[in-house]
């Protein structure tokens, strides 16, 4: 897998993970189903869990790539502040979008 291929799929995990706490409103992590709709906190914590997920899924292609970079304190706050980012669209769609119940 080139460099590039890699980059690429990085970005689109990471688009859709920061969604997923948003958009799957009665499974814990995608994985495990709830009786209830989920609180806000769970939701945040789902979106640190998926962080997470998705930097190590990064780290794992940057090693089959070559020599891993080493990373400051920075690089672990931009690139949180961009899942957040990432996240906007799930969290405007879950509580700000206005839905009519008919």
């Amino acid at each position: 897998m080139s460099q590039a291929v890699s980059v690429w799929l990085v970005i689109v995990v990471a688009v859709v993970a920061a969604n997923l706490p948003f958009v799957l409103d009665r499974q814990l992590l995608g994985v495990w189903p709830l009786r209830a709709p989920k609180p806000l906190g769970v939701r945040v914590l789902e979106l640190v869990a998926f962080y997470l997920l998705v930097g190590g899924l990064g780290l794992l292609l940057e090693n089959r790539l070559g020599q891993i970079a080493p990373q400051g304190w920075e690089f672990y706050a931009i690139t949180g502040a961009l899942f957040l980012t990432l996240a906007f669209p799930g969290f405007v769609w879950r509580y700000l979008y206005k839905r009519r119940h008919d």
